[in-house]
Order: structure tokens, then C-alpha cells, then sequence
């Protein structure tokens, strides 16, 4: 049994709730039997009695009681370490790195998050993503699946919830890159259908509603996102800048389709345009162009989190969208800074 203990809590966790922050550095010990710790005031925070949920910060001090050996469970068995042609692949989707954040150019096909079905995904690779910290990078915002492009993890807890902060306050600014079917008219617009979750077992899927009939829809969310036309290949393909103004699930992909112009490779809202089918087809060009979506997170502004500066992340196209940009004849390059801009 290790005696009474005064443990400070370090600058890297930020703000955290004093059970939690426990569980952390304490995995053997049981909330009930910490619960009972707070009851008889053994635990302390800078001297004075807490609760499980007391917040605790930086540079306080926690007194933490002998804990029994006997709360210690049997050992957990150790995680498998990520390979080395694992840690080799996700390390060389990073493209910005300093000691609070970490970005990714992420690939088609990796889940940012696990869920059921996702064979691969982000938190298969945390641990390759440490390099000189002791914790594991944390995920701040989410990219679908088949998406590519900017992704942000935060190193630090503080940056952590400064970088959500950011993103929940629309303080990010995003710009994606798409190949669409047809080519939008007018070439500049905004689209304002608000989005509900479609009903049914075949897996997340938004419907849009009339901005109108977004109050009296139950479940709906207003959505609206801006796009630009930057070129096209006659009335077949566009290449277009999207602007998401809200964060709503599908949000894009949804907009584009509902206008007549679904994302290509997109088999969730795309429509086959021989037979005015929907799921499983997709908008497929056909003639050597990927069956991939074609979705590129291209560029994220974001104020750094404990830097006075924006941070301004770029990503390059992924394999399968430069070799349709090459097939069109469209070059990175000639797209404008701001598509907007008159």
C-alpha cells in the first residue's frame, strides 16, 4: 500500500473532473471505493474537501490516500503495438506537427472513429502518433469515412478543447474540393435545405428539407453551404469549392445531390443517370474515372490554440482525384485563393 501522495496536476491535462482524473492516473482504484475516499474527506484538492465531479486545473495539487493493493485489478493485457508498416503508412499522412497540434491529410477509406464495420480506422494508429508525448493525440472534429483531406488532433488536453471550441464556434474556416456531375448553374450559389436523418435500417443517411418546412419537421437541422464552379468539363463534370457554413452529417454530399449535381463516387446520394436509381450506384463517370467519392477536404483556417496566429493546413488531392484532375486537363494551381471572390 503506497502512503498519502501529493500529486499536482500537470499542464498538459487541462481542465478535467477530479473522478475522471483519478481513473487516469489510478486505473486499479474503484469509484466506489473512491467514492467513499471523497465521503471521509481523505481526498482533497489544494487542501479543501472535493467531489467526484469537483473540476480540478493546472498546478493544483491533489492529495491523493494510501490506496490498497488489494483494489488492484489483474493486469490488463498489453495493446498491440501498431506495426511498423502501420506506423510508417500514418506518419506519412502527416502534414503539419508542433507541440499542440497534429494534422493529417487523411486517405479515402479511413474511419476517423470505430464503429461497427469500420475494419480500419484512426485509433488503430494513435499510438504511431505520440512521437516525443506520453499521450495520445485527441480527434477534434470528424471527416466521413470516404472523405479525404485536412484532419486536426489535438496533443494536448488544453488544445483539446480550445480546437473544439474553435470548431463549435464556426471559428474554422473549411474549403473542399469535389468533382460533381454536370456543372451547376448559376456557377456560384448557396444552398439552404436543412437536413434530418433519414429513417429506416440502412445505415446514416440525410434527407434535405425546404428551408420553409425546417421548423415543422421533427429532427430537422437548418444547414447551408456555399459552392463555386473554379472548372468544368462541358455539361459532364465540374470541379467545385464548397464551403460548409454549418457542420450537419453528410452535409455536402446531401446539398450537391439534392441540386442535381451529386458528388462522383458518391453511392449514398449519387443516382445512376441511366436509370434514375439511387444507393449502390452512385454518380459514376465511367471511361477510366475512380469509383471512389470524389470529396477532398482541401484547406482548414483555424486560430492555433495557444498561439496569437491562424493556422492555415492544406492538403494535397488524394491518388484517385489527381488522376481525374489529370484526365480533365485541371491543374491545381489555377484554382483562386478565395472562390468567392469577386
Amino acid at each position: 500500500m503506497a502512503g498519502v501522495q501529493s500529486v499536482t496536476v500537470d499542464a498538459e491535462e487541462g481542465e478535467v473532473r477530479l473522478d475522471r482524473w483519478f481513473r487516469r492516473h489510478f486505473p486499479q482504484l474503484t469509484h466506489g471505493r473512491l467514492e467513499k475516499m471523497l465521503r471521509k474527506g481523505e481526498v482533497r484538492v489544494d487542501g479543501k474537501r472535493a467531489e467526484a465531479a469537483t473540476r480540478i486545473a493546472p498546478g493544483q495539487v491533489v492529495r491523493v490516500p494510501p490506496i490498497p493493493d488489494d483494489a488492484a485489478p489483474p493486469p490488463a493485457p498489453k495493446p498491440r503495438a501498431v506495426s511498423e508498416m502501420d506506423a510508417a503508412f500514418i506518419q506519412a499522412c502527416v502534414i503539419y506537427r508542433d507541440r499542440d497540434v497534429l494534422a493529417l491529410n487523411k486517405p479515402p477509406g479511413l474511419a476517423a472513429q470505430g464503429g461497427s464495420g469500420d475494419i480500419r480506422h484512426l485509433g488503430q494508429f494513435e499510438e504511431a502518433l505520440m512521437f516525443e508525448r506520453s499521450q495520445k493525440p485527441r480527434l477534434v472534429h470528424r471527416l466521413d469515412r470516404d472523405t479525404s483531406g485536412v484532419l486536426v488532433l489535438a496533443r494536448t488536453a488544453p488544445a483539446a478543447a480550445a480546437l473544439s471550441r474553435a470548431f463549435h464556434g464556426r471559428a474554422a474556416r473549411k474549403l473542399y474540393w469535389a468533382a460533381v456531375a454536370g456543372r451547376p448553374s448559376p456557377p456560384r450559389g448557396t444552398i439552404h435545405y436543412g437536413l434530418v436523418k433519414a429513417p429506416g435500417p440502412r445505415g446514416e443517411k440525410m434527407l434535405c428539407i425546404p428551408p420553409d418546412a425546417v421548423a415543422a419537421t421533427e429532427g430537422a437541422k437548418r444547414a447551408t453551404s456555399d459552392y463555386a464552379v473554379i472548372e468544368s468539363a462541358a455539361s459532364r463534370c465540374a470541379w467545385v469549392a464548397l464551403r460548409p457554413i454549418t457542420g450537419r452529417t453528410h452535409q455536402l454530399r446531401a446539398h450537391m445531390a439534392e441540386i442535381g449535381h451529386p458528388v462522383i463516387g458518391d453511392g449514398k446520394y449519387g443516382t445512376n443517370r441511366q436509370t434514375n436509381e439511387g444507393d449502390g450506384w452512385g454518380a459514376q463517370l465511367g471511361g477510366g474515372i475512380s469509383r471512389k467519392l470524389h470529396l477532398h477536404a482541401r484547406r482548414l483556417t483555424i486560430p492555433h490554440p495557444t498561439e496569437d496566429r491562424l493556422l492555415t493546413l492544406t492538403a494535397p488531392l488524394p491518388e484517385h482525384m489527381a488522376r481525374t484532375w489529370a484526365t480533365f486537363g485541371w491543374r491545381e494551381a489555377d484554382a483562386p485563393d478565395d472562390p468567392w471572390a469577386d
